[in-house]
């Protein structure tokens, strides 16, 4: 078995992979800036990113804050095995998480978590 991380973006039942969508769309900057996040966690886990990662409180969703000229929240699940399910990705404006961007990232842990057994 590998040390290695492994990132897995959610799908959803109609195909799309939303965090990668939002990527690909996000401007060259913030996706490099996101990448090497990612890369950093797939080759040294999650500890290596700890001051990018942060939970969100009464859920089992943590986020990986990424700062900057635009900053952006992904959200994200652990699973056994060393692995990182990217649920769900948005532009941050408040202090607060949006209790919308939430739900989203709980809908689709549901659904992936439905598929998965």
């Amino acid at each position: 078995m590998s040390d290695r991380w492994r990132i897995i973006y959610y799908v959803s039942a109609s195909g799309d992979i939303p965090v990668r969508d939002f990527l690909n769309s996000a401007g060259p900057k913030l996706k490099v800036k996101t990448l090497r996040i990612l890369m950093h966690v797939e080759e040294y886990g999650l500890h290596a990113i700890i001051s990018h990662v942060k939970k969100l409180s009464g859920t089992p969703i943590w986020e990986i804050r990424i700062m900057g000229g635009e900053n952006v929240r992904i959200l994200f699940v652990t699973e056994v095995a060393k692995q990182v399910v990217l649920l769900h990705a948005f532009y941050k404006k408040k202090q607060k998480t949006p209790t919308k961007e939430i739900t989203t990232a709980l809908n689709r842990l549901k659904d992936y978590e439905s598929h998965r057994a």
